[in-house]
């Protein structure tokens, strides 16, 4: 599935942008000097993420408990 590697690529580049703003800032001062909307887009995307992959996760265990599931 093309469209998953596709997500997946751009995920580990977000994982990385976030990395990289973890390692420069200090979590205190993103709060303080981030713009709040942007801050306040940023978690709310990472957490409808979050829940999406949450959902899939919780499938795939289901799936995977079945006999004969595939890896």
């Amino acid at each position: 599935m093309s469209d998953l590697r596709s997500a997946k690529l751009e995920l580990l580049s977000a994982q990385s942008a976030a990395e990289r703003l973890r390692f420069q800032y200090s979590v205190q001062d993103i709060v303080v000097f981030g713009e709040r909307q942007t801050l306040k887009g940023a978690i709310a995307s990472a957490d409808a993420i979050c829940r999406f992959f949450a959902s899939v996760e919780a499938e795939l265990k289901v799936v995977e408990q079945l006999p004969n599931a595939e890896d």
